[in-house]
């Protein structure tokens, strides 16, 4: 049976490693005013080089921080404090600050992501990387992202794959899209990963 996902959705927050609680919790960050991307959206995993927050999703072995889930700003045309929950490139606010940034920073934090193939059974708890190009929608701001079933290795990428998510509609492993529960595998704190430098 097919599933009822026909692309991705990013990374969404779906509980803790030892069942802990989930609080959603966020930690503030900052972009760098008129950064010249346009690849973060709500679920792109994200990390911190030379302080300023950036996507994670331009090379499967980058180190992560956590999920992007937006931004806060005041525009520079409306002078009106303004949250987004992508960021649509180059932002430059009024009197040109930095814009904060809220990411999903719990490095236990499980969340739920769909495959672009079947994963067979015996390739869940390796570890995988995400959609190198990211993309995602210009009216919603959700991330388009999948975990890619080629990029599989034992401990190389930054997603381990741990279970299928208890979702009936997209629980089919042998077939494209079906939705896992997936934890950092490389984070930035916690592995001794933060860059000073891109």
């Amino acid at each position: 049976m097919a599933n009822s996902n026909t692309q991705g959705f990013g990374l969404i927050p779906a509980g803790t490693l030892g069942s802990t609680p989930s609080t959603g919790g966020q930690g503030k960050y900052w972009i760098i005013a008129g950064m010249s991307t346009s690849d973060l959206f709500q679920g792109t995993p994200v990390r911190i080089v030379n302080g300023y927050v950036t996507t994670a999703q331009a090379a499967i072995t980058n180190t992560t921080v956590g999920v992007f889930n937006g931004i806060f700003y005041n525009a520079a045309t409306t002078l009106k404090p303004t949250w987004v929950n992508w960021y649509n490139q180059p932002i430059t606010p009024a009197n040109s600050e930095n814009i904060q940034c809220f990411v999903v920073d719990n490095p236990f934090q499980l969340f739920t992501v769909g495959a672009d193939a079947a994963v067979p059974q015996a390739d869940h708890f390796e570890t995988y990387g995400m959609t190198v190009t990211a993309s995602g929608s210009e009216i919603s701001g959700q991330s388009s992202a999948t975990v890619t079933y080629g990029t599989r290795a034992p401990t190389a990428n930054q997603w381990r794959l741990l279970r299928v998510s208890e979702d009936p509609s997209n629980q089919d492993i042998t077939a494209a899209f079906a939705s896992y529960v997936v934890v950092q595998n490389l984070n930035q704190v916690n592995s001794g990963g933060l860059t000073s430098a891109s």
